[in-house]
């Protein structure tokens, strides 16, 4: 079967990691690119801030190129030791990180969507470091999101699951059945 690489991208709240959490109970890998950010953040001492998480996003893009945060999780990827199978990859942002993938397994991408105000509302109680506070951080954010090109990724996406308008078994089904469909070939 050779290694496949299912990408999740969607806008910050939409439910990628309930879709990663998904994966992980159906037995697949997850290796998560926001880890590499909140690393990094943590490593500079900083606070995991919108504002730190954005400012060190940028700084290691300029710094290294707009690839860099695909190249470190596939780099991670390898170290795994991981050479079969499905491998899911939450938080892909922009075409040239999918290519950075492509170009060591075939890609299937699966755009998780959901509404603004659900996903503000969403972020607001989950609080996860980085997570916006208010309105105006949650628009920045968004903006941020979409000038890195995470609009083309889900444009182009293989697949839609949408998160607004359902309950969370229902979108935990809907996930589900997809992955195993996915894993079934």
């Amino acid at each position: 079967m050779g290694l496949r690489f299912v990408l999740i991208a969607g806008m910050p709240g939409a439910g990628k990691s309930i879709v990663a959490r998904v994966a992980r109970e159906l037995g697949l890998p997850v290796f998560t690119m926001g880890d590499v950010v909140r690393e990094e953040v943590r490593r500079r001492g900083l606070e995991p801030t919108p504002a730190n998480m954005n400012k060190v996003a940028t700084e290691l893009r300029k710094l290294y190129g707009k690839t860099v945060i695909a190249e470190r999780t596939l780099d991670a990827i390898k170290k795994s030791g991981i050479r079969d199978g499905i491998i899911v990859i939450d938080g892909v942002r922009s075409l040239e990180e999918v290519d950075v993938f492509s170009s060591y397994a075939p890609v299937t991408i699966v755009a998780v969507h959901a509404s603004p105000k659900t996903r503000f509302e969403r972020l607001r109680a989950r609080g996860r470091p980085g997570d916006p506070r208010t309105w105006e951080e949650f628009r920045a954010r968004d903006l941020m999101e979409l000038g890195f090109g995470l609009g083309n990724v889900i444009a182009l996406a293989d697949y839609m699951l949408v998160n607004d308008g359902v309950t969370l078994d229902e979108f935990v089904s809907q996930a589900k059945r997809l992955l195993e469909a996915m894993i079934r070939g």
